[in-house]
């Protein structure tokens, strides 16, 4: 299952990264990929939308579902 959240904040590769490896710990995420231009990061797995959106804030972006 694919999901789609908004994020804001990042501004360039480094944010990305961060954004894309904090979605990659949370517990059902096969991948993720982060887009700041389109302040949007996907996440292909099984992940609760929530605990996507947590991971994100705790890496020190806004972010919603």
């Amino acid at each position: 299952m694919r999901t789609t959240i908004s994020v804001t904040g990042m501004t360039c590769e480094h944010c990305e990264k961060r954004v894309a490896d904090a979605l990659a710990e949370v517990s059902g995420v096969e991948s993720a990929t982060a887009d700041r231009e389109s302040d949007s990061a996907t996440v292909e797995g099984d992940a609760d939308s929530s605990d996507l959106v947590a991971a994100v804030e705790d890496a020190g972006y806004d972010a919603s579902a």
